[in-house]
């Protein structure tokens, strides 16, 4: 395929654009704001809840008659604090949990409502965990309107992903109907009214399915085209926007299962193409060495950094298989699980599966990974990072009535400025560190992520720059642990008339954030001085810099 140099400029890797000698003294930044990529859109800065360890039970809902404050059972920190993110979109019940759950059990008084089996409730940790705990024994007080409730309070907009393998398509059609139907105008939408809400909630975001190569079926991709082309073929349609419906894509790498579900979906016709919105794909970079979230080298460090940066190659490569198929390009990507994943060895509850304690790395990765998505914002729609509290690449931390916001709240909260933003094509050049491969870490929760990343160069300098009128957004990363950066960075063509920089770094990539040191990695101003076209600063080691220039 041949590619001209302005379509290599736009899609090619940052740690690929103009790579210079690991000897060079400096790094550049050559932002084009004439060159737009495409608009930032909020929900690529989405987030991700699941019925899972820590996640809801004590993280987002504490109950209604919690002494930890709340807003009628859901914590009141939490939403504070996601408030200062800006609207965006939130999924939820799953993840591997929404296959085997019943949006029935959710609704209704919650002394009538029945416990399940969580999906979760042998996995890990959670074995030395009692039966009856709610992160195994599900109480299902959180459900469909407590949900709702979360997101109106945070104005988020909600993205339900669906039982595919262990209910019927109808089931799906009558939660939509519950959802979104006119008030008064059936059955479920009067139910709902007697559950306290008479106006529809307008859900326009449904997957379809989860992981359906996994927990979500074991199913081959033929096999999964059949079924998603099954239970859409006709869903409930109200007045206002269209549903817009995302199948379960794949895990990783795995270019093999966008192939042959988009050519199942052509074979059948390719008029089914506009049934499809967006095109989920999943991916952890991963725990390396001892999967340690706190404990690690700055060789494991840099392993990260570039494990994290093959979000690029994800986006990029899909997107060309998916053009093979959807020539007229309706369907975009949707990232709607990604994240470090690490063991949960200093997870903060016993009960927090998969939870760990974040530090400056994990907010570089949420940096380099939010940037890819900005870098490509005609070809990603929504992304949703795994999971909002106590898990995974997690924003919070909280147990009980003790809550702290981790590093990478702070990348999203720095970030933000991007949102509704013109995307530009943006040139970085700068030198590279080396280090040795990555094995894989030891456990089974490591077992189905990606494969060992062979690379063993990453750039030091990678980010995005978007633009609102005469104001650029300019935001990038050091990935190095432990060396300083000079950055120049250049606007051709105009004048830089003001900048002012802020920058998240520490002292070490180790360090974090704690229920008992909750402000400890936190952002801070960073002096940047502007001279005709041209801003020079320098950035930290490990650090995330965000510049807002006037031009």
């Amino acid at each position: 395929m041949h590619y001209s140099r302005r379509t290599f400029l736009k899609t090619a890797p940052a740690s690929l654009l103009a790579p210079r000698s690991a000897r060079a003294a400096e790094a550049t930044i050559n932002v084009y704001p004439e060159e737009k990529i495409g608009t930032v859109h909020p929900h690529v800065h989405g987030h991700f809840v699941e019925h899972l360890g820590g996640v809801v039970y004590d993280g987002v809902w504490v109950g209604e008659a919690s002494k930890v404050p709340n807003y009628n059972g859901v914590r009141k920190s939490l939403v504070h604090a996601m408030r200062e993110l800006g609207p965006t979109a939130v999924r939820w019940p799953g993840g591997c949990f929404a296959d085997s759950y019943d949006w029935r059990d959710g609704i209704g008084p919650s002394n009538t409502r029945p416990k399940r089996t969580n999906f979760w409730n042998n996995n890990g940790i959670l074995q030395k965990v009692d039966h009856k705990h709610p992160a195994k024994s599900d109480p299902d007080t959180f459900g469909t309107q407590e949900f709702m409730r979360f997101c109106r309070l945070i104005q988020a907009e909600p993205y339900f992903a669906a039982n595919l393998r262990s209910l019927p398509a109808q089931a799906l059609v009558e939660w939509i109907d519950y959802c979104n139907s006119p008030a008064g105008s059936t059955t479920l939408a009067e139910r709902r009214a007697s559950h306290g809400s008479p106006e529809p909630f307008n859900v326009r975001y449904w997957g379809i399915g989860n992981e359906s190569w996994g927990c979500g079926g074991d199913m081959t991709p033929e096999e999964y085209s059949v079924e998603y082309r099954r239970f859409t073929s006709w869903v409930p349609r109200y007045p206002g926007e269209a549903l817009r419906l995302i199948p379960a894509g794949p895990n990783s790498f795995d270019w093999n299962w966008t192939r042959k579900f988009f050519g199942q979906i052509a074979a059948k016709s390719p008029g089914l193409f506009n049934r499809i919105w967006g095109w989920g794909v999943h991916y952890y970079c991963g725990g390396v060495g001892r999967g340690d979230s706190l404990k690690f080298t700055n060789d494991e460090h840099h392993q990260l950094m570039a494990a994290a940066n093959r979000m690029e190659e994800l986006i990029t490569r899909h997107w060309y298989l998916m053009g093979e198929f959807d020539t007229q390009r309706r369907v975009k990507i949707v990232v709607d699980e990604w994240g470090a994943w690490h063991s949960d060895s200093t997870a903060v509850a016993p009960h927090h599966l998969f939870g760990s304690v974040q530090t400056m790395r994990d907010a570089i990765v949420a940096s380099l990974s939010m940037d890819t998505f900005h870098r490509h914002a005609d070809k990603v729609a929504m992304a949703n990072v795994a999971q909002l509290v106590n898990c995974i690449q997690t924003l919070f931390l909280a147990h009980e009535d003790k809550f702290c916001v981790t590093p990478t709240y702070h990348v999203f909260r720095m970030y933000k400025d991007h949102h509704n933003g013109d995307s530009l094509r943006t040139e970085f050049n700068a030198p590279h560190v080396s280090f040795p491969p990555a094995p894989r870490p030891p456990g089974p929760q490591f077992a189905n992520q990606a494969p060992v990343n062979p690379v063993t160069t990453v750039a030091r300098l990678a980010g995005s720059a978007t633009r609102k009128g005469q104001n650029l957004t300019v935001t990038f990363c050091n990935t190095h642990a432990t060396e300083e950066l000079p950055v120049v960075l250049t606007v051709p063509g105009h004048a830089v008339r003001s900048v002012r920089g802020e920058v998240l770094a520490s002292a070490r990539v180790q360090d974090g954030n704690t229920f008992e040191a909750p402000e400890a990695v936190k952002p801070r101003t960073l002096t940047a001085k502007a001279a005709g076209s041209r801003v020079e600063l320098a950035a930290p080691a490990g650090s995330v810099v965000k510049l807002t220039i006037a031009i």
